[in-house]
């Protein structure tokens, strides 16, 4: 067994200088035989500014924007989406499946070793008349193979795969900001809707004071049985406004706690209003800024990345392959031993080359150039894509801040016209008919606030989101 510690020097014949050098000569002429890389990208006309009106907010967008909304509870829930969503958990899996998929890769560009190794016996009784024969033997074997890449096969290889990994990482990113920005949205949503059922509530009582006002009008002779029907369907249709709100309000709490990982019993929203938030602003840089803001975009251009590596790889297949492999091994005619062995030793290069194989080949590299130019389409409708995405976002949000204003001016106006028209109402100087109209311009102001409110909110949820949510790739490329 000592044998089996000697060095491969020791078992296999040193070359010579000479060939050492012939041997490193060729391998460098070989390498230059490689096929390259061709890189391809969409041709792109950008816009040199948006056509909405940026806002004046400077410095870069932060990646916990969602401070800026001066909320502790909304950060709260953030963070602990970040920290235990599925979702978020299901990219990061993805990323080390693809970190392992390099690592798989990689090896291919290096030798591979196997040892074996066999003890045994046998015997053979030929029948009467002969003595029976028993045979032994051990034996132990090194094998090593190793494919040259001549054509940069396996190299273009490793680049697809590390370019899927960057993808990988970049769709980790895009999956974070989706998740912030949709907890957000739906905490928002909740806030919204719990100020729906107390405006639905407040007009509920409204109408049953105006009632009130009605009956005690009626059993006066001052009103008709008509008016206390036409308030009783007012009073009776607030009512019925209220549970398909605090309906939906549960169940978009339960929607926000699928968000954050927790079963959908297990979360409770504190906080009533959304009134008292602050709208942050950013500012939005040039157009062409926005290919180094996005990671979805980052990721498309990755994935294309990986398209150009697999052409190039499906253009290498079709070339001649060439594999050295080389083997040592040491047999005994003992059991379990190998006492006194011969010694074996070998060395082989063999090269391959497909002459027939109805096209398969040939097809696979039609399939990438194919998929290529898919992938061309695909990132260049993804950047025009996130530039709509922009443009739309600036306008809402330049839109949402003035139709705020417009209708905290309508609500206060409504509000007084209704305090008239109940004041005539009383006096006999208007009919009923004065007050329901009243009522219903109001009612509607109020909701209508709230909504806006909402979309203020959600415009500017958009707009961090549609700018990269403060990502950036800090200047890395992908190499070409």
């Amino acid at each position: 067994m000592n044998t089996l510690s000697r060095p491969m020097s020791t078992m296999l014949p040193r070359p010579a200088p000479r060939w050492r050098a012939s041997a490193l000569l060729i391998a460098l002429a070989l390498a230059g035989c490689a096929t390259a890389i061709d890189t391809t990208r969409p041709t792109l006309d950008l816009p040199p500014q948006w056509n909405e009106a940026a806002t004046a907010a400077s410095g870069p967008l932060q990646r916990d924007w969602w401070r800026g909304f001066q909320s502790d509870e909304l950060a709260r829930l953030i963070d602990a989406a970040q920290a235990g969503s599925p979702t978020l958990a299901i990219a990061a899996e993805r990323v080390q499946q693809a970190e392992i998929a390099v690592r798989s890769a990689g090896a291919t560009l290096f030798p591979s070793v196997s040892v074996s190794g066999n003890s045994g016996a046998r015997r053979a009784d030929p029948g009467p008349g002969f003595d029976a024969s028993t045979s032994k033997s051990s034996s132990v074997s090194l094998g090593v193979s190793y494919e040259i890449d001549l054509w940069g096969r396996l190299a273009a290889g490793v680049k697809g795969a590390e370019a899927s990994l960057a993808a990988s990482r970049y769709d980790l990113e895009t999956a974070r900001l989706s998740l912030s920005t949709g907890v957000a949205n739906a905490y928002f949503q909740v806030l919204a809707l719990r100020m729906r059922i107390e405006i639905a509530r407040d007009n509920l009582a409204i109408a049953e004071r105006v009632f009130g006002i009605v009956e005690s009008r009626y059993r006066n002779g001052a009103a008709s049985a008509l008016d206390v029907s036409r308030q009783r369907i007012t009073v009776l249709s607030q009512r019925a406004t209220l549970e398909p709100l605090e309906v939906q309000e549960r169940q978009t709490v339960t929607a926000l706690a699928i968000l954050l990982g927790r079963p959908p019993q297990a979360l409770q929203v504190e906080t009533r209003s959304f009134e008292r938030f602050a709208v942050p602003e950013a500012g939005a840089g040039l157009p062409s800024e926005l290919l180094v803001r996005r990671p979805d975009l980052a990721s498309a251009e990755a994935q294309l990345a990986a398209a150009d590596a697999d052409v190039a790889a499906a253009r290498a297949a079709l070339l001649p392959s060439v594999s050295l492999s080389g083997s040592a091994g040491l047999a005994s005619t003992a059991l379990l031993s190998l006492a006194n062995p011969s010694s074996s030793l070998g060395l082989s290069a063999s090269i391959v080359q497909t002459l027939f194989d109805g096209g398969r080949l040939r097809n696979q590299v039609a399939l990438g150039e194919s998929a290529r130019r898919q992938l061309v389409e695909s990132y260049r409708l993804a950047i025009y894509t996130a530039l709509k995405e922009v443009e739309d976002a600036l306008g809402n949000a330049v839109r949402n801040r003035g139709q705020e204003q417009a209708q905290l001016a309508i609500r206060d106006e409504a509000q007084r016209s209704l305090r008239l028209a109940e004041l005539r109402y009383r006096e006999g100087a208007d009919d009923l008919t004065s007050v329901l109209d009243a009522q219903r311009t109001l009612f509607s102001s109020i909701d209508q606030l709230a909504q806006l409110r909402l979309a203020r909110l959600t415009a500017a949820l958009d707009l961090f989101k549609a700018l990269g949510g403060g990502w950036s790739m800090s200047g890395r490329q992908l190499s070409s």
